[in-house]
């Protein structure tokens, strides 16, 4: 009897040992459902907990995925000197690590083709009087000094 009794005590502690040793996604999962709260402290119900325990497990795997941070979030801040968000912050971090990867696009892009002359061009839009074209005058005049300066281009060549 005692036999008995003693292999099924070992047997429920090995099984309690192996429950204990869950997969990682197995207690992320546990522990989004702990964090499944309300503002206002009430436990989240239905869709509400679907959704938020799928975003935290999603951010849980992401966490675990992202290599090592180049110091770029930490430098995401605005003029105003408070934390960027969103996509501002999304797009100062994937330009912020281009730039520490070396990867600078626009001067490999410059020495491949000639400069587009668009640029000159609407520097140049100014009316008889000194002040800047707008609109439809503006559009007017650099649509022809593009054309101006590509028939230029060809002709020299």
């Amino acid at each position: 009897m005692y036999k008995l009794i003693a292999s099924v005590i070992c047997s429920l502690m090995f099984t309690g040992a192996a429950y204990a040793q869950a997969t990682p996604a197995a207690a992320a999962a546990s522990d989004c459902e702990a964090k499944a709260v309300s503002k206002d402290g009430k436990a989240l119900a239905g869709a509400a907990k679907a959704s938020f325990i799928k975003k935290c497990e999603a951010d849980a795997k992401g966490a675990d995925a992202k290599p090592a941070d180049s110091g770029c979030a930490a430098k995401a801040v605005g003029k105003d000197g408070k934390p960027l968000a969103g996509a501002a912050k999304a797009s100062f971090i994937k330009k912020c690590e281009a730039d520490a990867k070396g990867g600078d696009k626009t001067a490999d892009k410059s020495a491949d083709k000639p400069a587009d002359p668009t640029a000159a061009c609407e520097a140049k839009a100014t009316g008889k009087d000194g002040k800047p074209l707008a609109g439809a005058a503006k559009a007017a005049f650099v649509k022809k000094c593009v054309a101006d300066a590509k028939a230029a281009a060809k002709a020299g060549k």
